[in-house]
């Protein structure tokens, strides 16, 4: 299985350069080709989380380099996982694209969505805290053009906010790297896990002056506040097949900050201690309300929806805080539920963009093309996202908050009092969106049906229920996962470290 490991990063490179090179006038052999790599891309995954589950981690030298030397990628249990929920989502996402004809709204997006799906798999799958970086770096430079897909004033302006914040991550996670590298010598995850058992006492100062940068870095990248204001407007101006795909995004933040904090900066360690952890909870939490009042005063369905995944993080940053092993398998469970219910509901509020006469949510609309569809689709991503039974996002806030029990802080009240103005917030634009628009007797709008739109958007709602009918296995399985984090031994010994004579 150990060259398997590479596929998803060098598949969707070698793909989105033969587009660039060789397909860039040919849309239908485009969408040919991509949608075999997706599938593709989609199989590989699904074997290689198999391969995590059932047996050790596994490490990929590249160019037969030992770490911390040489590149490494890492096969474990979380890094499948992610691999695997990118593959999924990016699968089903085109299959939207096509339907709609959004790859026809701009030059090169099947190339720049292979070159993102390759930062995205390849962040999740080094082992080396430079790589992560460059990784990072792919994926965004390929979202800045899928951001600005299509065109248009607000979407460019958009688009150089969202260059600006990222940007200055950069410029931190650098900063944050150099340190490292200074101190210890080493950017490899598993030889830095080591090394920081055996830390100077001097470079304690250095030390926590990294991490806190690191933190900051995730913290953009996680739309966690008060870094979170490029989000909103990037994802309500980006094209709704895109601002669906960044739902992974943005846990690439949460991914690392998880990786880090079990790995490199546990709670144990004498030089940072809970330090991660005491800055991690206040930010989530406040980020859990600014993300519900944003849902409860956005003008516009996207802008709407874009606050709903900022509070989505927020939730998903609290379960993670405590770095327990209760909290981390609550975090994977509800990582899962909220990535594609965040894609589901940008894949309607973007269906409903294009049926709908008027951008804000007070201005009143005829009814619309498949309103009943829609409506179901609506109703069920807004039960998911807002937390409510019986889909998985009730199941997700439930263990959020068993693994929070006992636990003096305001995790509770806060995570129960935002459920209800999430609620709110969904049942305000609904009404907006499908009653009153039959207040006046209007005739519905004509719109194709887009049956591949359709389709997809269902698959990501089948996504929901399964993760609701199987959540047991799925619970059993992040528990798993999670104390397995919480001892990295076998992630560190996996790497093989090379040792001086």
């Amino acid at each position: 299985m150990s060259h398997w490991i590479i596929v998803p990063v060098i598949l969707p490179a070698i793909l989105g350069g033969l587009m660039v090179m060789a397909l860039r006038h040919d849309l239908v052999l485009q969408r040919v080709f991509a949608l075999a790599c997706g599938g593709t891309l989609w199989a590989v995954a699904s074997a290689l989380l198999w391969a995590a589950t059932t047996g050790a981690p596994e490490v990929y030298h590249l160019g037969n380099w030992p770490a911390p030397f040489g590149i490494v990628l890492m096969l474990d249990r979380l890094s499948a996982l992610m691999v695997w929920i990118t593959a999924t989502l990016a699968l089903i996402l085109q299959l939207y694209a096509i339907g709609t004809g959004w790859d026809r709204k701009g030059r090169h997006f099947h190339a720049l969505w292979q070159f993102q799906l390759m930062g995205i798999c390849g962040a999740f799958l080094t082992a080396d805290a430079f790589n992560l970086f460059v990784f990072f770096e792919v994926l965004l430079i390929a979202s800045y053009g899928l951001m600005i897909h299509g065109g248009g004033a607000e979407r460019v302006r958009a688009g150089v906010q969202y260059i600006a914040f990222n940007l200055v991550g950069s410029a931190l996670f650098l900063f944050a790297l150099a340190t490292i590298y200074s101190v210890t010598g080493t950017l490899n995850m598993a030889d830095l896990a080591v090394k920081m058992q055996t830390l100077p006492e001097g470079s304690s100062a250095l030390m926590r002056v990294a991490a806190v940068l690191l933190f900051l870095v995730f913290a953009i990248k996680g739309a966690l506040v008060p870094l979170q204001f490029w989000l909103p407007g990037t994802y309500a101006n980006a094209p709704g097949v895109v601002a669906a795909l960044f739902a992974v995004m943005t846990k690439v933040g949460a991914y690392a900050v998880l990786r880090f904090g079990t790995l490199v900066f546990p709670q144990s360690l004498a030089a940072t201690g809970s330090m991660v952890a005491d800055l991690l909870l206040p930010a989530a939490l406040v980020t859990l309300i600014l993300g519900a009042l944003g849902v409860l005063g956005a003008t516009s369905l996207p802008r709407l929806v874009a606050f709903a995944a900022i509070a989505s993080m927020g939730t998903l940053f609290t379960s993670m805080a405590a770095f327990t092993p209760a909290s981390s398998a609550a975090t994977l469970y509800y990582l899962l539920h909220s990535t594609f219910a965040t894609a589901l509901m940008f894949v309607v509020a973007d269906m409903i963009g294009a049926r709908r006469a008027q951008a804000r949510l007070s201005e009143v609309s005829p009814p619309l093309a498949q309103a009943g569809l829609i409506a179901a689709l609506y109703f069920a991503g807004a039960v998911a996202l807002a937390g409510m039974p019986p889909l998985s996002g009730f199941l997700g806030k439930l263990l959020v908050l068993q693994a929070q029990r006992g636990a003096a802080n305001l995790v509770w009240p806060v995570i129960l009092i935002t459920s209800l103005i999430l609620i709110l917030g969904f049942v305000r634009a609904g009404s907006m969106i499908f009653w009153k628009a039959h207040e006046g007797g209007a005739k519905a709008g004509d719109h194709a049906p887009e049956a591949l739109a359709f389709v997809s958007a269902f698959l990501l709602l089948a996504v929901l229920v399964s993760l609701t009918v199987l959540a047991g296995p799925v619970t059993v399985w992040a528990e798993a996962t999670a104390a397995y984090l919480h001892d990295p031994a076998a992630y560190i010994a996996a790497n093989q470290l090379y040792e001086a004579p």
